[in-house]
């Protein structure tokens, strides 16, 4: 006898021509960006080779195969090297703390805008958060050590001296972390406020009549509708973990703070361009991309064992 409950097959569509015709408009509007992707992603990644080669000024302009091929020296010199474990402290603390204060604060002023219910106030508020994504770190940099540099405008105004820019401890990383919010957190707070737009308005409509207040109704009803959003975001956060930009610790530190604001990408140009060792820069560069890319799996993985949206 056959089973009464046995799941019904799904089947699966078929590759076939006739499919790709119909999605023609969709496959040529991904030329581009495909062909962006191979130029500057994958073609790149032959510069690998460099990692396992000595490459000096006098030996760059060789063919690959002739080049001294010094198999993983370059990969245990910058392991080696005396500020790989402070770059390494470095690079994971101004990551962990950027990844917190970053999602919190863009979910955060999400919400708020979510909820302002005068929509020319809330254009204005959302156009002007946008604007410092588009300044330069130059002139974010200068800014922030005009206002918190020692007898800076902060030091003034309160009579103190917090030696926020001029400290030799990891309070260079919140200060860091903070003005990169500042900057980036009305762009970042867009994907959120994507996400709240396709949230279905007879959810709110049913909480109010049941009674539930404003708050009930974002912590029941706005957070877990944009819980997949958020987790995927989160976990491409934690892939690029390693790869913190080395323009703003740069722009923004001193001699003073310079052990802790140095990070990988900034070490990779201090060692390798700095120094005239290429390998030894794009052996650092190397190593952040597979351990990004073993982290990336790793995130997946857990969120999907937890039972989370993940990406694939």
């Amino acid at each position: 006898m056959k089973k009464q409950n046995a799941k019904p097959k799904v089947q699966k569509e078929k590759f076939s021509w006739n499919l790709m015709w119909k999605q023609r408009y969709l496959l040529l509007m991904s030329v581009p960006f495909v062909i962006w992707l191979i130029v500057f992603k994958y073609i790149p990644l032959w510069g690998w080779t460099m990692a396992f080669q000595e490459v000096k000024p006098n030996s760059f302009a060789l063919p690959i195969w002739e080049r001294k091929f010094v198999g993983f020296d370059n990969f245990i010199q910058a392991f080696t090297d005396r500020l790989f474990p402070q770059t390494m402290i470095n690079t994971i603390g101004i990551s962990i703390l950027g990844i917190a204060i970053g999602t919190i604060s863009s979910i955060f002023f999400a919400l708020v805008l979510n909820e302002i219910c005068f929509t020319r106030f809330k254009k204005i508020t959302q156009t002007v958060s946008y604007l410092p994504h588009f300044v330069s770190w130059v002139i974010i940099a200068s800014i922030a050590k005009m206002l918190l540099n020692d007898g800076g405008a902060v030091d003034t105004m309160l009579n103190t001296k917090l030696h926020l820019m001029s400290t030799n401890s990891a309070l260079f990383w919140v200060v860091v972390c903070l003005i990169n919010v500042w900057k980036e957190m009305g762009w970042d707070a867009i994907i959120y406020l994507s996400a709240m737009a396709g949230i279905d308005q007879g959810l709110y409509e049913a909480a109010k009549v049941d009674g539930a207040n404003r708050f009930q109704r974002i912590w029941n009803i706005t957070l877990p509708s944009i819980k997949p959003t958020v987790i995927v975001l989160l976990i491409m956060s934690v892939g690029g973990a390693l790869n913190v930009g080395m323009e703003r610790q740069m722009l923004l530190s001193n001699g003073i703070v310079q052990d802790h604001a140095m990070v990988l990408s900034w070490f990779a140009y201090v060692r390798g361009i700095g120094s005239n060792n290429y390998g030894l820069g794009t052996a650092i560069g190397m190593f952040q991309s597979v351990v990004g890319i073993i982290l990336l799996f790793i995130a997946n993985k857990i969120a999907g064992m937890l039972g989370e949206s993940k990406l694939v």
